[in-house]
């Protein structure tokens, strides 16, 4: 029996019921006293409220034909910009040159940092890498369309959000040295990027946790009336999750204020997106919520800028959810435990690199526009300041010292419980029994 269906049966009971049934089994006796003041004569109404929706012939949809249908009109892909850099939207050819100039600057930051995090995973230096190459425009044109405050759930590969809000570099290479620096303390793999003063939640291993996080956030924001949205990010793969569905059903249903976005790379991990699912993409099952949807090329920056911009406020003026599906492609392995040459031919990698690349398009774009000067040289130089910092920055995380052992057995409980007390103490007395076997000093005190 759900706890609606209880306080339908009980409501008659008021404040005393609900105290009895729900505080006592859920609530520890210290909290009953704050929630009492919540249990209003209004939150008593709202679980006794009975439907009443009598049958209407007229709002019946009748046909006499026997016809079973399998499949929707496919849903078109947005673009603004061709392969060429060539204009074609031109209604949608209206950004600021200074946010386009900054969008294409920190794309190639984004692929120079990455190249040199990923190389070193490969010399040993880090355990772990997750690079973005290949679907920058979508990471980083969505993040110059949100506002700094909304609310992100990423996936894994959302580098480019934090860089584009202002993460700096120490920040990441400390975070993939897990260092003293690191505001994960050590305790997440590398690229499990976190950051509350840029309103980016952790990172998490498990696929799609982050969507139905992403869509309790966004319900709270609608309850407190916030101009702010909760963002999630995933790839199609996550699509194929109970979570997924769970989410998209919890956000439409009450009214998230919550943007799914959604990479389209075509591989979930080794498994191509035709063998993931059939049907129009990811955008049909969004379409199948009765959500707003979108299909954009995610490779092309102005357009997904545009898509963003018009969810975003959508969903602020409607109080209700939005889906944006980004036509992408995954350059790289999926991860440094990946080597995807094993599933996927040279020419296809080729074809997206040189025909279709996200960074070349936007490049193109902005010098027939006159916005910026690009030429071989000037890309050159850009890419080796960016590789610099990168390096520097990472040779240096390297060399601090690791975060404190006692931090072990902090940030779990408010006060520190007696169990915790007990390991605490006996790891101490071990390693100061043993502290010739370990590198104690490559620790923090």
């Amino acid at each position: 029996m759900c706890i609606r269906d209880r306080y339908q049966r009980r409501v008659h009971g008021g404040k005393n019921f609900l105290r009895k049934m729900f505080m006592r089994q859920f609530l520890p006796l210290k909290h009953i006293t704050s929630l009492k003041k919540l249990v209003t004569a209004k939150s008593l109404r709202m679980f006794s409220l009975k439907q009443n929706k009598p049958y209407r012939e007229e709002d019946q949809v009748i046909t006499t034909k026997l016809d079973f249908d399998s499949q929707f009109k496919t849903i078109p892909t947005f673009r603004v910009i061709d392969l060429q850099g060539n204009v074609i939207a031109k209604e949608y050819d209206n950004l600021d040159p200074k946010i386009l100039k900054r969008i294409y600057k920190k794309m190639v930051q984004l692929e120079e940092m990455d190249t040199i995090l990923l190389q070193a995973q490969r010399q040993g230096r880090i355990s772990f890498y997750m690079p973005c190459f290949g679907e920058s425009a979508c990471v980083i044109g969505s993040a110059a369309a949100l506002n700094d405050y909304d609310l992100i759930y990423p996936q894994y590969r959302e580098q480019g959000a934090l860089l584009w809000r202002g993460m700096t570099t120490d920040e990441f290479t400390s975070q993939c040295a897990s260092n003293g620096r690191d505001p994960a303390k050590g305790r997440q793999m590398p690229v499990h990027y976190t950051s509350s003063k840029l309103n980016f939640v952790c990172v998490s291993s498990p696929l799609t946790t982050q969507v139905p996080q992403a869509s309790g956030a966004g319900y709270s924001f609608k309850l407190k009336q916030q101009d702010r949205v909760a963002v999630t990010f995933f790839g199609e793969g996550a699509s194929s999750e109970g979570d997924f569905h769970t989410g998209m059903n919890f956000a439409m249903t009450l009214g998230s204020q919550t943007l799914f976005l959604c990479r389209n790379n075509k591989y979930a991990i080794s498994t191509p997106s035709d063998e993931q699912f059939k049907g129009d993409g990811v955008a049909g099952k969004s379409k199948g919520y009765g959500m707003l949807t979108i299909r954009c090329d995610g490779n092309d920056a102005l357009a997904v800028y545009q898509a963003v911009k018009y969810a975003r406020q959508y969903i602020i003026k409607k109080k209700e959810p939005a889906f944006i599906e980004f036509m992408t492609y995954r350059v790289g392995d999926h991860s440094t435990s990946d080597h995807s040459i094993l599933y996927r031919e040279e020419e296809e990698l080729k074809s997206w690199t040189q025909i279709n690349n996200p960074i070349i398009r936007l490049g193109l774009y902005l010098k027939k526009k006159g916005i910026m000067q690009i030429d071989e040289e000037s890309d050159k130089e850009l890419r080796k300041k960016y590789r610099s910092d990168v390096i520097k920055s990472l040779k240096a995380a390297i060399e601090e010292k690791k975060p404190g052992i006692s931090q072990l057995f902090l940030d779990v409980y408010d006060r520190q419980t007696l169990n915790l007390n007990s390991q605490r103490q006996s790891l101490e007395d071990h390693l100061e029994k043993y502290k010739d076997k370990y590198n104690l000093e490559n620790f923090e005190k």
